[in-house]
């Protein structure tokens, strides 16, 4: 069996430990000490970040098996954020120099239904307001999970089935979600250390043009480092035009990729405009801006920023967190006027369209892109578009890997069974 996480930080320690008994002290100067390696050139980095990932796969299972008719969005939100929590706590248990290693949840768990695009995530006094799951509902799962700071996230698109089985998908939804599942394989085989943010947009793009669908115009892929969930680095899935001013950001300056870096490949697409819109549901995902601070007046306030520096001084949270929700609530504004805190609001498209999203986690290694987390498109979406040639290509070559790749683990599996 592979060995856990925590025996394998354990047993780097000690080879740490035993190299430096060997290395020639005189060499070092005196009180400097050696910079803790944050990337993916670290293998003990790489394996936090498969680890994330795991878990992450997880609880998008297990979601999909929760979202049957009748369930309440609030109840999959803390049946996710649960899975999450108790899967992380079960690694990385030894402490490392007397502290322990930080885990569980990096993104809110967020359910959003049909024309709601993303960043739902409802409080449990609010569960009112949203309607409990019913059959054909087209639910958008939206989570993310770190260990030790390493960000491993997810989205995904699924129909609510009747019973067991999902039938009579509308043509139009089976488009949109086959072409944003697709973007997103095209984006995470594009980002390669060289190439750069326009490219991956141009081929986001190519790929909405072919479905006759629209990328959701605000929606960006963010490079992410330890503790970092919107890098600096950005994508965007489409260039802006100037009828987008209003609901558009400017155009994104253009950047490079460079080996060893981390990105999330978000992307969200529509049968309308992809102009979404704030969709009037009250905004509960944050995140501490750490380069404004102010003195707060409203004791609610000082209460509701203490526990989030605490709890939450970099990755994002929901209000639904917090013991006092009431506090929480009252304090969240004062927070926000003087830029302490940064929402994340639910966006919506017009009502009767359809929204598919899909994300992914993408590492650049040497040897190349490595998506690790995501879950298969559902069979159940059909279309009959066919893509340009280089995007059918680069399909083609992903479906190829992947095949590959199953039948290696197919085999290796056979060895095992038959050598036991």
């Amino acid at each position: 069996p592979p060995t856990s996480p925590s025996k394998r930080t354990t047993k780097t320690l000690e080879q740490q430990i035993a190299m430096a008994a060997e290395d020639n002290f005189d060499d070092v100067p005196s009180g400097e000490e050696e910079e803790e390696e944050t990337t993916l050139k670290s293998s003990d980095v790489c394996t936090k970040y498969q680890e994330a990932s795991k878990i992450v796969n997880l609880a998008l299972q297990g979601l999909i098996l929760q979202c049957k008719a009748g369930a309440k969005v609030v109840d999959l939100c803390k049946f996710g954020h649960t899975v999450i929590e108790a899967q992380a706590s079960k690694l990385y248990t030894k402490k490392v120099n007397g502290v322990v290693i930080e885990k569980g949840v990096a993104f809110p768990v967020c359910i959003s239904v049909n024309e709601i695009v993303c960043n739902c995530s409802p409080l449990d006094s609010e569960d009112e307001f949203h309607a409990p799951l019913k059959v054909g509902d087209v639910v958008k799962i939206d989570l993310g999970c770190h260990i030790d700071g390493y960000i491993s996230v997810a989205a995904h698109t699924l129909v609510v089935p009747d019973g067991d089985t999902v039938t009579d998908v509308d043509p139009a939804l089976g488009r949109v979600a086959t072409a944003a599942y697709n973007a997103m394989l095209v984006a995470s085989a594009h980002i390669q250390a060289g190439k750069t943010n326009t490219e991956v947009t141009k081929a986001v793009e190519r790929v909405a043009k072919a479905y006759n669908v629209s990328p959701i115009c605000t929606v960006r892929m963010h490079q992410m480092k330890r503790f970092v969930i919107d890098g600096v680095k950005e994508v965007a899935l489409r260039e802006p035009v100037p009828d987008d001013t209003e609901e558009m950001e400017e155009k994104l300056p253009e950047c490079t990729f460079e080996q060893y870096e981390v990105y999330a490949i978000d992307v969200a697409m529509s049968t309308g405009e992809g102009k979404a819109k704030p969709a009037g549901l009250r905004t509960t995902v944050y995140k501490r801006n750490v380069e404004s601070n102010y003195k707060l007046k409203m004791k609610a306030s000082r209460q509701l920023l203490s526990e989030v520096d605490k709890k939450y001084p970099t990755l994002p949270f929901t209000l639904r967190d917090f013991s006092d929700e009431r506090c929480a609530k009252m304090g969240v504004n004062e927070c926000l006027s003087h830029g302490l805190l940064l929402p994340y609001p639910s966006l919506q498209e017009k009502v009767g369209e359809h929204v598919a999203h899909f994300k992914c986690t993408v590492l650049l290694l040497p040897s190349g892109t490595s998506k690790v987390s995501s879950l298969p498109l559902p069979d159940y979406y059909k279309s009959d578009v066919e893509c340009d040639e280089e995007t059918a290509t680069i399909l083609k070559t992903i479906q190829e890997a992947a095949e590959k790749k199953a039948r290696k683990a197919a085999k290796k599996k056979a060895a095992r069974k038959k050598k036991n």
